[in-house]
């Protein structure tokens, strides 16, 4: 096991705090394993790699050394985690919460090592909280000190309603905490207020506080919103490999080193080395960047995936060559009156354009290529002779065989 001090600088690599650090350090020097919780909701059937970042770093405990306790909130899913909402949560039904679960946990232990993971539901000890119980645990919370989170105090000043059940939540998060007697609990950065309550619920309790760490939200591939599916920018951990190399290599630079710390399996020393590298132009950003995308690709594949991946999109990008794979659409060519087929509903037909319109708005900018080729603008309609078996090619990503 590495000393305390080089464990504790992979484990802050990326981070954006831990509360209180100095307690971090102090639990490693005893030498023995820390027990390190993440509790997840399961509310969504599936994760990108922006909800995999706490994933990565229950990992890096592994390989340390520690042990992972994963908790399933199929009890607090009930309730709804209000962290960054300004309206209460729709509630789930348990079938739901079920189906999310599994899933969710299939793809967790795509990162996870199985054989060192602690799996549990919170259902098992929170729905079987009796009255008394509950009302003891909600007796070390005030009123004053739950409306101090961001969230409520906005909603409360701007005059939305919170729902009484939502004062729970974190109430409930910090049982977990004693129930497994965690060492550290992470979380994203917006969660920083229900992990302190762990700490807090855990003092009162008799119980030594868990330390608190917290992991930036990682921005999807346009650099600039938060990585979700709603925005389109999202890189999922079931997407095809060479969908998910060539998002990689889709992401500013700015934000590459971040990608390297939060979503990749590369040493932190080697990470360090790079941004070093990057910064004094001693290594190329696109050299660094593939290197990353073969990485991420690997984590969840192989190495063969990875490297097919990389020939896929330099066969599309790199040498303006044109994948084997690419889907096939069986189009109708029969000619009108005048011996020609209106090639811009065919693409609006074959969703390699949203409408007949945008067909040929992209025909006319030269986005359109047949068999290589850029059509001249007004390229509208074409003989039967010339689709035949054509390779079509739509702007960068979109590429379409017609048989």
């Amino acid at each position: 096991m590495l000393s305390p001090e080089e464990q504790l600088h992979i484990l802050e690599s990326g981070v954006d705090s831990i509360v209180p650090r100095a307690a971090l350090l102090d639990k490693l020097k005893k030498g023995e394993p820390l027990n390190i919780k993440l509790g997840v909701d399961p509310t969504a059937p599936d994760i990108h790699i922006g909800h995999a970042v706490p994933l990565r770093k229950l990992r890096a405990f592994q390989d340390l050394g520690h042990r992972v306790t994963l908790i399933i909130g199929d009890g607090t899913a009930l309730i709804g985690d209000p962290s960054g909402r300004n309206s209460t949560r729709p509630q789930l039904s348990r079938e739901q919460i079920a189906q999310n679960a599994q899933t969710y946990v299939d793809q967790a232990f795509k990162i996870l090592d199985k054989d060192k993971t602690t799996l549990v539901y919170n259902s098992e000890w929170i729905l079987g909280l009796g009255m008394e119980e509950l009302l003891k645990l909600l007796s070390n919370f005030t009123v004053a000190r739950i409306l101090e989170r961001d969230d409520f105090t906005k909603r409360y000043k701007g005059g939305l309603p919170i729902s009484l059940h939502e004062f729970m939540y974190p109430v409930m998060q910090a049982y977990d905490s004693v129930v497994i007697k965690a060492d550290v609990e992470l979380g994203g950065s917006d969660q920083l207020f229900n992990l302190l309550a762990g700490r807090e619920l855990m003092e009162k309790m008799g119980m030594e506080p868990q330390v608190c760490l917290t992991l930036p939200l990682l921005e999807g591939t346009d650099g600039v919103q938060k990585m979700s599916k709603s925005y389109g920018n999202y890189i999922g951990l079931t997407d095809a490999p060479s969908d998910m190399f060539g998002k990689v290599m889709s992401i500013p630079d700015s934000i590459m080193i971040k990608y390297y710390r939060l979503a990749s399996t590369v040493p932190v020393s080697e990470i360090d080395a790079l941004e070093a590298g990057l910064a004094d132009g001693s290594v190329h950003p696109n050299k660094a960047k593939r290197a990353l995308a073969r990485n991420i690709v690997e984590a969840y594949y192989d190495a063969e995936a990875a490297t097919a991946a990389e020939a896929d999109f330099d066969l599309k990008f790199k040498e303006h060559g044109f994948p084997e794979d690419a889907p096939t659409y069986e189009a109708d060519l029969t000619p009108n009156d005048e011996g020609k087929v209106y090639f811009a509903k065919l693409l609006a037909d074959a969703k390699a354009a949203p409408s007949t319109s945008e067909a040929r708005r992209l025909i006319d900018s030269g986005a359109v290529k047949l068999n290589g080729e850029a059509l001249p603008a007004k390229s509208y309609n074409l003989t039967p002779e010339q689709l035949k078996g054509a390779k079509i090619q739509v702007g960068k990503k979109r590429f379409l065989r017609l048989v």
